[in-house]
């Protein structure tokens, strides 16, 4: 490390940046690079560049500076149904009662009463959430009599996850993976397709050109939002658009939007064209997202350990390594074979996994997968407010194992941000629908995006 970087990374931290040697059996070090987003289990395939892409000279999805005016004009949110919190894997009964009620599901699988049979099935699971026979036969029933193939194969994931040597999971799973990696990339055509037809648009057209701002708001109400934050759209649009305060709200409220706004910006102006991404970069990032907030940690790694929810992060001591060795993951060969929106969420969950800040790591998250799709086309992805349980959700299974669940959640955010850009010429109909979801959710441990 030169002298010169050694002293910028002196001025954001409250002690010198002193990278660690790595230790080989450090659990903390260990459990965070071996990589799992990166092994063959989640068999992430490389992503061919299609129709030229690179090409075509991205727009900028941001409005301009002087775009952000006060206006009445509001684009509603309509409300969706409430998703499922994440379950909590604690036995409510013996292995026996649970196995028992296997019996009788499959009794009634045979008698083809397959209502009764799939809420024998939920019994099962409920008393022993993480028995290998009771998932594997939930799998292959919802594979055999629902044709959920993607949750079925989550469900032998789960399976593998507790017993590596589980035979009948393993042929299950050996059998559904092709299908599902192959379900995986008609999506992400899917969604290229979009991308493509969006960035060929014109951008001076008045509609796109309002949709653009109204994006601009709602990204950053949502973003702020998911963390706690009170304001409403509108509310969060006066902010933005006056500097004024809005009564009865608190200060932290305010500054958490002006952070999240100057982030944004920065990102767009500064590393959205950048070659490389350094630690730098993601310090100057959150020094932007909680410099308002808390001038003090904004832009400094913590120095202290953290609990989030069930998920512990690496000690605070490895954080600066597990930081340098993220970002040069980040421009590695295997991940800039992957497609962009796969490359988005690994990197967001990745970075929130770490858990390097104090506060304002999920913001920061969002804010370099942004960057990320940015870089690629994309316009910046909203994950709404009301979807918060099922993001938190999809980061938890990707804990437990199964990153797959977060990439397709990730992707499904995508592709309802891109719908409402599509939609601009029909402004008062369909983008009115803005960021609902382009098809029926199973809202229960996995979403087919």
């Amino acid at each position: 490390m030169s002298e010169d970087r050694f002293l910028r990374y002196e001025k954001c931290n409250t002690e010198i940046y002193v990278c660690k040697e790595y230790i080989e059996n450090s659990n903390s070090i260990n459990e965070c690079l071996d990589s799992y987003v990166c092994k063959e289990n989640f068999q992430l395939k490389p992503y061919i560049q299609k129709n030229g892409f690179r090409s075509i000279t991205a727009p900028n999805f941001l409005p301009d500076t002087a775009d952000i005016a006060a206006s009445d004009d509001l684009i509603r949110i309509d409300e969706v149904a409430k998703v499922f919190p994440s379950k909590k894997y604690k036995n409510e009964g013996t292995e026996q009662e649970a196995l028992t009620a296997v019996q009788m599901a499959l009794k009634m699988k045979n008698l083809h009463k397959f209502e009764k049979a799939q809420k024998l099935f939920q019994h099962a699971l409920a008393l022993q959430p993480l028995h290998p026979d009771i998932l594997n036969h939930y799998g292959e029933f919802l594979e055999e009599k629902e044709n959920n193939i993607i949750k079925a194969d989550h469900l032998y994931v789960r399976a593998l996850t507790v017993s590596p040597q589980h035979s009948r999971a393993l042929v299950n799973r050996k059998r559904t993976l092709p299908v599902v990696d192959e379900l995986d990339e008609q999506e992400l055509e899917r969604i290229d397709r979009k991308r493509i037809e969006l960035i060929q648009l014109n951008h001076n057209n008045p509609s796109l050109k309002r949709v653009k701002k109204e994006i601009y708001f709602q990204h950053i109400y949502h973003t702020v939002a998911i963390e706690g934050n009170t304001m409403t759209l509108s509310e969060t649009r006066t902010v933005v658009e006056t500097r004024m305060s809005v009564p009865g709200k608190s200060v932290v409220e305010h500054n958490e939007i002006l952070g999240l706004e100057s982030a944004l910006r920065y990102i767009n102006k500064t590393l959205v064209n950048k070659d490389k991404i350094a630690v730098l970069d993601i310090l100057a990032i959150h020094k932007r997202v909680l410099g308002h907030v808390d001038p003090i940690e904004a832009g400094s790694f913590r120095q202290n350990q953290v609990f989030v929810g069930e998920h512990i992060p690496p000690l605070a001591s490895d954080v600066v390594y597990l930081m340098e060795e993220f970002v040069d993951w980040l421009q590695s060969d295997s991940m800039l074979q992957l497609h962009p929106v796969k490359q988005a969420a690994l990197a967001h969950y990745k970075l929130v996994y770490i858990h390097p800040f104090v506060d304002g790591n999920g913001r920061t998250a969002r804010l370099l997968m942004n960057m990320i799709l940015m870089r690629n086309g994309y316009p910046p992805v909203i994950i709404r407010k009301q979807d918060r349980s099922l993001y938190y959700n999809a980061i938890q299974l990707a804990n437990e194992g199964d990153v797959r669940p977060f990439v397709r959640f990730i992707a499904h955010c995508t592709e309802c941000t891109l719908n409402v850009y599509l939609h601009a010429q029909e402004y008062g109909a369909k983008c009115l629908m803005a960021l609902e979801q382009p098809k029926k959710q199973d809202y229960s441990d996995i979403i087919a995006i």
